[in-house]
């Protein structure tokens, strides 16, 4: 019988950086996560690519990467560091998004990897050009799961951060609802599959496991994907650009805490990644 409520919990950032590699790994190994997604920009890419081979349980996907890091089309440009910088550039038709996408998955198969869904870096997909150009891809290369980056109502927690950021975080997954419909039909024109829910975004950085037990209890039936950034804020993390650094180490903490796998016992919910749904094809 299959359960009611079944979960994907995801990490972006595989690729990253060799400490964020290494934390990927420990929470699929010792802990709940099931699933991620590679950056082929990344400066940890050939390290991610080695781990991914030497564990076939962990589903990997594609991170689609416009923000930060550089192009992987000559002259290898760097790539807008930032998201008003990308609608900038989208607007001026400064970046080649098919062509810069397409080169990013080209080089994860390349790699071995047998790519089961796809996400972008920062949500950039909800952009129309982007989006246009990440469901033609899906559609092309047969990896037809695509994020639906739209949370299910949470509060996010105010313990773990200042109560203004949640509640930046909570305005804009709000805003997000109004793309919602041309979202579902630009991804149904090419054929592409989505979870039915999605959560994380509102508490990215600022999880521990008493929430991530809370959220459990709070899902919806039907399939869900769940996103985490974990990882080992060593020096590496620590020189990069980014401002999930200590932050990942809660997240890893959580993924890993007894009470959190306890939790989805208690509810019914079944662990699941995107190759055990149908991630190719």
């Amino acid at each position: 019988m299959i359960s009611r409520k079944r979960l994907i919990v995801n990490a972006d950032d595989f690729g990253f950086t060799p400490d964020v590699n290494r934390g990927i790994l420990a929470a699929h190994r010792d802990g709940i996560l099931t699933a991620c997604t590679l950056m082929a920009n990344g400066e940890a890419f050939d390290d991610a690519v080695r781990l991914a081979q030497d564990t076939p349980s962990l589903d990997v996907g594609c991170h689609l990467v416009l923000i930060s890091g550089r192009s992987l089309l000559p002259p290898y440009a760097p790539l807008p560091a930032s998201a008003p910088a990308l609608l900038r550039a989208l607007a001026a038709r400064r970046i080649r998004v098919y062509d810069e996408l397409v080169a990013q998955v080209r080089k994860i198969l390349a790699a071995g990897i047998a790519a089961t869904h796809l996400d972008t870096h920062k949500h950039t997909h909800l952009a129309p050009p982007v989006l246009e150009a990440v469901a033609r891809i899906a559609e092309e290369f047969e990896i037809r799961w695509v994020r639906r980056p739209f949370d299910i109502p949470l509060t996010a927690p105010r313990g773990a951060g200042p109560w203004l950021e949640g509640a930046l975080k909570r305005a804009t997954s709000g805003s997000l609802q109004i793309l919602r419909g041309r979202f579902h039909r630009v991804l149904a024109r090419h054929g592409c599959r989505t979870t039915d829910h999605f959560a994380g975004f509102q508490i990215t950085g600022r999880f521990r496991a008493s929430d991530l037990a809370q959220l459990m209890r709070e899902l919806p039936e039907g399939l869900t994907e769940f996103m985490c950034h974990p990882g080992y804020c060593g020096d590496d993390l620590r020189r990069a650009r980014t401002r999930l650094k200590e932050s990942r180490e809660r997240e890893l903490e959580a993924l890993l805490a007894p009470e959190v796998r306890a939790t989805l016992v208690e509810m019914g919910v079944e662990l699941v990644n995107y190759r055990m749904l149908g991630g190719v094809g």
